[in-house]
This record gives C-alpha cells, sequence and structure tokens, in this order.
C-alpha cells in the first residue's frame, strides 16, 4: 500500500519523506505561489489556476489570495462561494465547502493530525479526517477547524472561534473551544417576507 493511499484511507502515514507525497505538496505550492502574485484586476487567470490547483470549483465562487493548500486534489469548494483573504485548507483528507458559503479572512481548516509522541512524531508520521462545511455556512474571520469536523448546512460560527468537534445545522456557534448559542430563527430576518 502506498502512502498516499495509507492518506486517503485515514490511516498512518508518512507525511514528512515520502518522496511521492513530497512531489504532490510541491506541484500544489507552485500553483498557490502563481496564484497568490497575480493581481486581483485578472480574476480570470486566477480562476484558471485554481482549476487546475482543487478537484472543484464552483461557478461563480471566488478565493481571494493569498490562498494555500496541502494537495489541491482533495478540496471541493462548491458555487457561489467566498474565501476571503488569507485562507489555508491543509487538505491531506477531504475538505468540502458547500455552496453559497461565506469564509471571512484568515480561516484556517486542519485535516492533520500528528502523534501524542515525540518519537512517533519524529518518523514523520501523521493521519488526517475530513472536513465538511455544509451549504450556506458563514464563517466569521480567524475561525480555525479542526480535523474531523463536519458544520451543518446555514450555521453561522462567530470570528476567532475554534472548532473541535461537528456543529449541527442553521445555529449561532462561538467561541474556543467553538460551542452552540442558540438556533438562528426568523426573528434573525432583517428582512421579512410581510415587509417585501
Amino acid at each position: 500500500m502506498t502512502e498516499r493511499e495509507k492518506k486517503d484511507m485515514g490511516l498512518w502515514y508518512d507525511a514528512n519523506y515520502n518522496s511521492d507525497l513530497l512531489m504532490e505538496r510541491d506541484y500544489a505550492e507552485e500553483l498557490c505561489f502563481e496564484i497568490n502574485r497575480i493581481s486581483l484586476r485578472d480574476g480570470q487567470r486566477i480562476r484558471e489556476y485554481l482549476k487546475k490547483l482543487l478537484a472543484e470549483f464552483g461557478a461563480d465562487s471566488v478565493i481571494l489570495p493569498p490562498f494555500n493548500v496541502d494537495y489541491g486534489y482533495n478540496c471541493h469548494i462548491g458555487n457561489h462561494t467566498f474565501i476571503n483573504h488569507y485562507a489555508y485548507l491543509m487538505d491531506c483528507a477531504l475538505i468540502t465547502i458547500g455552496k453559497y458559503c461565506f469564509i471571512g479572512p484568515h480561516c484556517g481548516m486542519y485535516t492533520a493530525i500528528h502523534p501524542m509522541t515525540v518519537e512517533d512524531r519524529n518518523q514523520g508520521l501523521e493521519m488526517a479526517k475530513p472536513i465538511t462545511v455544509g451549504d450556506n455556512v458563514w464563517l466569521g474571520a480567524n475561525v480555525t477547524i479542526l480535523p474531523g469536523v463536519t458544520i451543518g448546512e446555514g450555521s453561522v460560527i462567530g470570528a476567532g472561534s475554534v472548532v473541535t468537534k461537528d456543529i449541527p445545522a442553521h445555529v449561532l456557534a462561538v467561541g474556543n473551544p467553538c460551542r452552540v448559542v442558540r438556533e438562528i430563527t426568523e426573528e434573525d430576518r432583517i428582512c421579512r417576507p410581510s415587509t417585501l
């Protein structure tokens, strides 16, 4: 079994010294370098590079550079999603971001898990768990999402939150560690159907 196969199965694998994985990360790093040096006025060129880098980059989605990934091929971004500056998607496992998501600056999504013991860490071992962000989610600035987390559709995560566990759909959650504060209800609407 290759180290990539182990990685993709969620097993411990050699993340630091395997030449094939190092080449894949180097390729992604080169594409990120190109994306990050293109003027924002040349959005079409940025989009072309993002389509080369990512497994899926939805229609009318926008990512503002600088932007970084580990591999790119594990990132699936739905239609009409906006990702602000300085996002880092550590996609050792799948990172799936739904449609119509709004992601604030300095968002970090980290799928990698390192061993607790020094000896194992020094061997370069790692495992990875997927991250899923449902449709219509809003992540405030400086949100950190840890391995294996799913955020339910329509939820809002407050700025600076560290999301360590799954968050259900249609709730406001904040903090470190991130916790559900309340459900999002009709009372939160600015424009109510009766006033339109």
